[in-house]
């Protein structure tokens, strides 16, 4: 497999540099679905099907086997979705500097659908048939929580004996534990009037949100691990207008399901009652990923592919990520989870994001060759 992988890392490159230069932000439809179409279409050449699961607002998740994979026991999970808006692609197009790779969502996480496709392809070459022994779940919304695709996730990951999340590798390791985090939208509503001459009869939404904003920073307690952020506001009319309505987006960080569910609480409180008359509130969300924790099971995971790593001569470890991602509801439905299977990069969500273009076969063969481990071979 090794031969296979490194004769064919140049149309790995040339895969990613497709999918790079399409913009597929979280809520760009049209976009996330033509990467799913590049994907689907490369999986049907070498006989998988692809399962669409259409959706109207977001991006069609896919789910990919081979005709023949009955009872496949390993569910890999890579997303579609990237952080950036429309346009980006076009001013930061695909692009290779010494050994790596430059554009939006090159290491976040586009260059692993590459060693996904490639990795199966190597088995096949192989005459390995531990691609049977595999389904692939490609979702659209990993990026804002996976929200809408967190059902088919769990769904397909219910039966399964192990979860392979492809998120780039962390520092160069895998990943075994996540923090939980939810998602909370606010909306403040006010009433406006002329700011110099009858501010008296408004009710400004944007000073009801500031209050707001105040107490739910309040409720982070970083020596817990715990952190509430609003990191998006919006609001106003004018600059000479009392404020008719504010918004606000709010990012939850928890540890455990225990701080989880006393912080919702205490989001959902604050935003029950207003301190500026005149204004009502009303807030939507609740907790998107649950705390991922290390388990036993998950751990004898990690030493088979650290086994694995080391025959390749890798020293691979494991650590905690304070980001999210779809591990988080694999495990939760009890499966033994690793993430961090990508390649090597870093500074993702940022333009000067970058994949080490040299690890993708090093990347690829290992998981090709932790397929093979997992499936009896």
């Amino acid at each position: 497999m090794k031969e296979f992988i490194e004769a064919n890392h140049q149309p790995m490159v040339e895969l990613i540099e497709s999918l790079v230069n399409i913009d597929s932000g979280s809520y760009l439809k049209s976009g996330i679905d033509r990467v799913g179409e590049v994907l689907a279409e490369e999986y049907k050449m070498i006989g998988f099907d692809t399962e669409v699961h259409e959706q109207e607002h977001f991006g069609n998740n896919l789910v990919i086997r081979h005709p023949e994979a009955k009872t496949p026991e390993i569910v890999m999970i890579a997303h579609l979705d990237t952080v950036f808006p429309e346009g980006t692609a076009k001013k930061r197009p695909f692009h290779v500097a010494d050994d790596l790779a430059h554009g939006p969502g090159v290491i976040d996480m586009k260059a692993s659908h590459a060693t996904a496709l490639f990795a199966i392809k190597a088995l096949m070459s192989s005459g390995s048939e531990a691609y049977k022994n595999v389904v692939l779940v490609l979702n659209t919304d990993e990026e804002i929580g996976s929200v809408a695709s967190r059902s088919l996730i769990e769904r397909i990951a219910a039966d399964k004996k192990y979860a392979l999340i492809l998120e780039p590798a962390q520092n160069g390791q895998l990943v075994s534990e996540r923090k939980g985090g939810g998602k909370y939208f606010l909306n403040v509503f006010g009433k406006s009037a002329h700011a110099g001459i009858e501010p008296e009869n408004g009710a400004s939404a944007i000073e009801e949100l500031a209050r707001k904003i105040l107490k739910l920073h309040a409720l982070s307690e970083p020596e817990k691990g715990i952190t509430v952020n609003v990191g998006l506001i919006k609001g106003g009319t004018s600059v000479n207008t009392i404020a008719p309505f504010a918004e606000a987006g709010i990012d939850l960080r928890i540890e455990t399901s225990e701080d989880g569910e006393r912080l919702d609480r205490a989001i959902k409180e604050i935003c029950s009652y207003t301190e500026t008359p005149g204004t009502t509130v009303e807030v939507t969300g609740h907790i998107t990923r649950p705390a991922w924790v290390l388990t036993e099971e998950s751990r004898r995971l990690i030493d088979i592919i650290a086994e694995e790593g080391a025959k390749l001569g890798m020293s691979l470890k494991h650590e905690r990520s304070g980001g999210g991602s779809d591990a988080n509801l694999t495990a939760h439905v009890g499966i033994p989870s690793i993430d961090g299977l990508g390649p090597v990069g870093g500074n993702a969500h940022q333009e000067t994001e970058y994949l080490v273009v040299s690890s993708l076969t090093e990347r690829t063969l290992l998981l090709a060759n932790v397929i093979e481990r997992l499936s009896g071979g």
